[in-house]
């Protein structure tokens, strides 16, 4: 594994999913989507991936139009396809099938030969009161911290 460089992170997705299984997909982009996401423009947040037809695509996903592109810029909520294994894709159909489980996007990267790659996840829906004991614990931690900070000085 060589130098990744992060483009977008979608924190909400730990937030509200319990994380079960994780995958690396290539992302399908045409030419001025690939500008873009080199800029930085692209945000994960309400983006999700569904299985349509034995392929895996995500939606939402929205890559900002490139500024020095002209009638060559794309739709910047198209669904994209993502590119996986064929065993990969049948044990995803496999989660999915599940009952309460979902396939979200944690990041999308730029790895070390310069290609866009996206790392899903196999999830479960939190509820609202899983939501609350990780805010707590979170919370307690961080005072726990500056407890050890100010006994240690």
């Amino acid at each position: 594994m060589g130098q990744k460089k992060l483009i977008a992170n979608n924190k909400k997705a730990r937030h509200d999913y319990f994380i079960d299984e994780v995958y690396e997909a290539g992302v399908v982009l045409t030419g001025t989507e690939i500008k873009s996401v080199r800029q930085g423009k692209v945000n994960l947040k309400e983006s999700y991936a569904k299985i349509d037809n034995g392929e895996v695509m995500i939606y939402n996903m929205h890559i900002s139009p490139y500024e020095q592109g002209n009638r060559y810029n794309v739709d910047p909520m198209r669904e994209r396809k993502l590119l996986l294994h064929k065993q990969e894709i049948r044990k995803l159909i496999g989660y999915t099938t599940q009952k309460g489980l979902t396939i979200v996007p944690l990041k999308l990267y730029l790895n070390d030969r310069g290609l866009v790659k996206m790392e899903i996840a196999v999830a479960r829906g939190k509820k609202l009161f899983d939501k609350r004991d990780d805010i707590a614990k979170k919370d307690a931690d961080r005072r726990m911290e500056k407890q050890m900070k100010k006994h240690w000085q």
